[in-house]
């Protein structure tokens, strides 16, 4: 019973460590990333609590090292995929009345977990499974994965707390953000461990139950956040694990009955796909209600720069921006338009980064670049790069572009300039460590502010660069739908939660804005109460109580 309004403890953004050489944080990872290296383990599935081996398994290896295994998973089953579905619908008869404080105490634990004891853990986990460097398994699978845990109990509490403002004579008017009816679906990504945790974990919090699809190439790291939200104390069924193939886990979870929600993070092509089954699924009356469908998918981010701005700053943000983990980020710059006047200068700057920026395992806390995610994904980047050099007369291999397979999936931070602004490389998501530039003439500016807005058909983010206010004014205005997350003067990289809510609209998504109010609001179903505490005792209006009343005649 809560017998007060209990307000959760006011978040900040978790402290970032540094790893410097000998410091205690550096100390206790070099030790996981070795106990998590020496021995692979055995990841199962987990429903209702249970944990279940299938037998038919996938091996999870470390992307810069294919020699090192990691783990083996076991395979999910369509029956068994039915199986979780059942064990949410379950689950979530208790859990969406437990009282909202009791809830939020559990997330609000598994971040304290997650910054002491579990912070090196996940950190490993992210860095060997995802080949992350140490700075961007810090900032994701420690920082952000705590910051959602954290925030998204704040904006649940602010949530809650929006009440009708005015309330009749006699009466209390107040709404409830109950749990929808059903069970949410999670797919999550392999490049974000903290997206991988965030998913599952926004709708839990508002009183739902899921079924969790991790990416068969992070399910390691996903797996040690499951292990943490059961120490949390997290009740079984209300967050169900089912890693699998696509197919053998998505049909059968869209096809469900109890399915109420979609919560994906993934390419837009597969969340397009899911989007016209869940429709085909309405349309034959599968569902008790419409689900809800929130997705953030591709991007084809975008820098444009003009003249009058701070060249090694520009630099800086198009090398971070475009190489960070790869280039695997959907935030990722991939497409930049440079005034000819500086161009020369800034390559200048981004050619001596890409020589001193060191590429290899990620156990070598130096390393900038680990590998890329899997064979898939290098021989896709790779394609581009080769196609690039088959076409000399409208593309140029200016830094990089000599990739090596052993002994991981190696993509050298690679810049491309293209006399092409609408061309293959400027306006195909590629995933990977390209950064494609058309140089333009400077008198062009306003031409390539007005192609930047044509050139994709993805709008996530974009940044622009620029000192003169009118210009920097002018700029974002004309750019206002390309991007649901905007940066002046900074890379299109980097939002932090409780800062920059994150998602963007057209071919990148829903833009519901995860890590934000806006985003748990999805996973409601508001029911508006009305309790009159005088209630009428007759039925006829005032007015016909009136003596010598008599009805008008002939009206009309």
């Amino acid at each position: 019973m809560q017998n007060g309004i209990f307000a959760p403890p006011a978040p900040a953004n978790e402290h970032v460590y540094n790893y410097a050489k000998d410091c205690p944080e550096a100390d206790a990872l070099v030790l996981e990333l070795a106990r998590q290296s020496s021995a692979a383990i055995d990841i199962p599935l987990v429903i209702g609590g249970e944990e279940i081996r299938t037998g038919a398994t996938g091996e999870i290896r470390a992307p810069h090292d294919r020699s090192l295994l990691l783990a083996t998973y076991h395979k999910a089953t369509p029956e068994l995929v039915a199986r979780a579905a059942d064990a949410a619908v379950a689950a979530r008869a208790e859990w969406s009345r437990m009282s909202w404080h009791a809830r939020a105490a559990i997330f609000l634990k598994a971040a304290d977990l997650l910054a002491t004891r579990h912070r090196q853990v996940l950190n490993a986990s992210t860095m060997l499974g995802q080949s992350k460097s140490v700075y961007q398994a810090e900032i994701d699978s420690a920082c952000e994965m705590i910051d959602f845990f954290r925030f998204n109990v704040h904006f649940a509490d602010q949530l809650y707390r929006i009440q009708p403002e005015l309330n009749g004579g006699h009466t209390w008017n107040r709404l409830e953000y109950r749990a929808l009816e059903g069970f949410i679906f999670a797919v999550t990504p392999f490049n974000f461990t903290s997206i991988g945790g965030n998913l599952p974990t926004a709708p839990a919090i508002m009183g739902n139950a899921v079924v969790w699809k991790p990416a068969s190439t992070a399910i390691l790291s996903n797996y040690y956040l499951m292990r943490l939200l059961k120490e949390a104390g997290l009740p079984d069924g209300v967050i169900n694990f089912v890693p699998g193939d696509g197919a053998s886990v998505g049909g059968p979870a869209i096809a469900n009955g109890a399915f109420a929600g979609l919560h994906f993070t993934g390419s837009t092509s597969t969340f397009n796909a899911m989007w016209l089954e869940i429709a085909r699924n309405i349309a034959g009356n599968a569902y008790k209600g419409y689900p809800r469908i929130v997705g953030e998918t591709g991007g084809k981010d975008f820098l444009i720069a003009h003249a009058d701005c701070d060249t090694q700053a520009l630099a800086v943000a198009l090398f971070r921006g475009a190489f960070e983990y790869q280039g695997q980020k959907c935030s990722a710059t991939s497409r930049a338009y440079v005034p000819r006047s500086i161009w020369p200068a800034v390559l200048e700057v981004l050619a001596d980064f890409a020589a001193s920026a060191k590429m290899g395992d990620i156990a070598d806390f130096s390393t900038f670049m680990g590998a890329v995610i899997d064979g898939k994904a290098y021989r896709n980047i790779v394609s581009y790069i080769d196609f690039a050099k088959a076409h000399p007369g409208e593309y140029r291999v200016a830094i990089g572009g000599d990739c090596r397979d052993e002994p991981g999936w190696f993509v050298p931070a690679t810049v491309i300039e293209t006399t092409n602004p609408l061309g293959k490389l400027m306006t195909e998501e590629i995933f990977g460590p390209v950064l494609t530039v058309y140089v333009y003439d400077d008198d062009d500016f306003d031409e390539m502010l007005a192609l930047v807005g044509r050139t994709s058909p993805f709008a996530l983010t974009g940044s622009i660069f620029a000192n003169d206010r009118r210009i920097i004014e002018a700029m974002e205005t004309a750019l206002s739908d390309c991007a649901g997350n905007f940066y002046i003067n900074d890379k299109s990289t980097g939002a932090v939660v409780g800062q920059q809510p994150f998602g963007g609209a057209r071919a990148s998504g829903t833009n519901d804005k995860a890590g934000s109010v806006f985003n748990l609001i999805r996973w409601t179903s508001v029911r508006s109460i009305k309790e009159a505490f005088l209630p009428a005792r007759t039925w006829d209006y005032p007015h016909q109580r009136v003596p010598g009343y008599r009805p008008p005649e002939n009206i009309g």
